[in-house]
């Protein structure tokens, strides 16, 4: 009979339990009080099913990229979860069905981050701009869209300088309406 030796670790990592990171948005309207519910609520499910939440943050009240069901704020809190795949399920079932939760997100990862998540660490930081679409007004920061900036001399490619040459005010070959031309037509 031939054998399969399994080493000691493959061994063990068969019997644990698929570890996940959820991170939920509640309404921006319920008190922080009721967010601690709905979130010890979520940790229940879980515990039903024969998971448990290892580390839970609540990263607080933040603005949104987009509305999100007419709101531009949410509770964020984030869950590090070890638990078995039905735990999981029935956990995202039960937040569709949850009026206060508007989106979830649950990925399985290979292992938890120890300490604060990134969140919590760049929120004691002062914003930091370091160019992009907010530095200086612009995309490129400086003149508007297209870029230049503090002294710097506007790059043009291999497009020229004066695009404009000699052709007249309105480009599309039609003349400017005036007041005695209102008249007709």
């Amino acid at each position: 009979m031939v054998g399969v030796i399994l080493d000691e670790t493959s061994h063990k990592e068969n019997y644990l339990m698929p570890l996940y990171e959820s991170v939920v948005i509640a309404r921006q309207d319920i008190a922080t009080t009721q967010v601690d519910t709905l979130a010890d609520e979520l940790t229940n499910i879980l515990a039903e099913g024969g998971g448990k939440v290892t580390k839970r943050e609540s990263w607080g009240l933040r603005s949104l990229t987009y509305r999100i069901k007419k709101n531009r704020k949410g509770h964020y809190v984030l869950f590090n979860i070890d638990a078995p795949a039905a735990a999981i399920n029935e956990y995202e079932r039960r937040m569709r069905i949850n009026e206060d939760v508007l989106r979830y997100l649950t990925v399985r990862v290979e292992e938890h981050e120890e300490g604060q998540s990134a969140v919590l660490l760049n929120k004691d930081r002062p914003a930091e701009r370091t160019g992009g679409f907010g530095d200086r007004g612009g995309f490129g920061g400086g003149r508007g869209f297209g870029g230049g900036g503090r002294g710097r001399p506007r790059d043009d490619g291999d497009r020229g300088g004066d695009r404009g040459g000699d052709r007249d005010r309105f480009s599309s070959g039609r003349r400017p309406r005036s007041d005695s031309d209102q008249g007709e037509g």
